[in-house]
């Protein structure tokens, strides 16, 4: 029998590439995202989606939040909108599908929850103060929720990458004076010296959401070596 799986953020980038891993397992993946009018800030929603996933399949195995917006400056350029915006969708939106689904796995005495983090969380990146912020909250908000449901046989991890290969990076480098120089910036920041794949993300993905997994309260890094490795010409 497939399990149930949750996508938030499920059209493009990493979110596609989780939903065709977990469908060519064959899984039953229900995904969520903006553009089909699901909006993660609205906790009622949330509550209400995941009402009608229940009824239809009978049960939620497996909830990624992967839902996340993006956003570029210090401290001081960013706006008290920008704050908002991000916190509501990276911090709150994760908070809204947890509270909506645990209640069902806990009936269940099972289940597994993946948030998409960052590297941004561990490391200070230039121009990226609400978005590390914002990352860092959801880095604390994984431990925590590991902590509340570990003795309900709930597991909690994220998965953290370093700069992916996606349609929004590609659109902020597009954007810059320099693509090209921006680009292979971005590369030589990683000390493996390549950006990260979203089929890579959704691998890791798919490993803590794995039942073989015995793993709880985890950042599962895919940073190119960002966190661990200095090289000599860096």
């Amino acid at each position: 029998m497939s399990r149930v799986i949750v996508v938030t953020g499920a059209s493009g980038g990493i979110g596609s590439a989780i939903v065709d891993r977990f469908t060519s397992d064959g899984e039953t993946v229900v995904g969520l995202d903006l553009v089909d009018g699901f909006d993660v800030t609205d906790g009622g929603q949330c509550l209400r989606s995941v009402a009608a996933i229940v009824d239809a399949h009978g049960q939620i195995d497996v909830l990624c939040n992967n839902a996340g917006v993006a956003s570029v400056g210090d401290v001081v350029a960013s706006t008290e909108a920008d704050w908002q915006r991000v916190f509501a969708v990276n911090v709150f939106g994760v908070a809204n599908m947890s509270r909506a689904v645990l209640p069902i796995m806990r009936s269940a005495g099972s289940g597994v929850i993946v948030n998409t983090c960052s590297v941004a969380a561990s490391v200070g990146l230039v121009e990226r103060a609400v978005y590390s912020a914002s990352k860092g909250a959801v880095l604390s908000m994984t431990k925590a929720m590991a902590a509340d449901e570990a003795h309900r046989g709930i597991r909690v991890n994220c998965v953290s990458p370093g700069t992916v290969s996606s349609p929004w990076v590609e659109r902020l480098v597009a954007n810059t004076d320099d693509p090209e120089a921006t680009m292979e910036a971005l590369r030589r920041r990683q000390p493996l010296g390549r950006l990260v794949a979203t089929a890579e993300v959704a691998d890791a993905v798919a490993y803590l959401a794995s039942p073989t997994t015995f793993t709880s309260g985890a950042d599962l890094l895919l940073d190119g070596g960002i966190t661990g490795i200095r090289l000599v010409d860096q």
